[in-house]
């Protein structure tokens, strides 16, 4: 008789934690569906979501450079990891900014690119790379004549936001961009530039 009463108990407690633990998976749906959510990929390296820079007002950065995202939420679903690729012609650079809520991995494939990160700076050469964390300024200059081939990771997504703000899908036509709207396209992947600093909040 006692054993059955404890049984009871046990049991009841069981219920008692699986309908909690379901009630709190419910009203937080984020953490499921984060869970759930991001779907296994293969991509060969001209597959992705191509997209070609706005053409910037202040003449700052060519029309015609282009960048690939491969993995983001919208791309398949991941919550926890941005991926893309990028060339940079020789001589083209990535200009001074810094991410204000994730880390950033800089691979390089192939070239030579002279990066300037917080107070470092040296030569990169392929298979080389730079981690860049959260608010450390980062701009990189390919200094070589064949073109960077770089791969960039980010610890969250975010930055993609900007980055398909900054830029059209491949083939449509660039629209045109200027400093402030570059600046609101900024503020959606939680970054900076050091040509376009924010303003402190009153």
């Amino acid at each position: 008789m006692k054993s059955k009463a404890v049984r009871s108990v046990v049991t009841a407690g069981v219920v008692v934690v699986v309908g909690i633990c379901g009630a709190w998976a419910q009203s937080n749906p984020s953490v499921t569906s984060a869970e759930t959510s991001a779907r296994p990929l293969f991509l060969e390296k001209n597959e992705g979501e191509l997209r070609t820079r706005r053409i910037h007002t202040d003449a700052s950065v060519p029309a015609s450079s282009q960048f690939m995202l491969k993995v983001s939420p919208k791309n398949n679903g991941s919550q926890h990891l941005v991926l893309g690729t990028e060339e940079l012609a020789p001589g083209a650079s990535i200009q001074k900014h810094r991410h204000l809520g994730q880390d950033e991995i800089l691979l390089l494939q192939t070239g030579t690119a002279h990066v300037w990160l917080g107070e470092q700076e040296r030569d990169l050469h392929a298979g080389g790379l730079a981690f860049i964390p959260a608010n450390t300024w980062i701009s990189a200059k390919n200094i070589g004549t064949e073109p960077v081939s770089v791969t960039f990771i980010f610890s969250a997504p975010g930055f993609e936001d900007t980055m398909r703000c900054n830029s059209v899908p491949a083939g449509e036509t660039p629209t045109q961009i200027t400093p402030e709207q570059q600046k609101d396209c900024a503020h959606l992947g939680h970054s900076e530039s050091a040509s376009r600093p924010e303003q402190p909040k009153k």
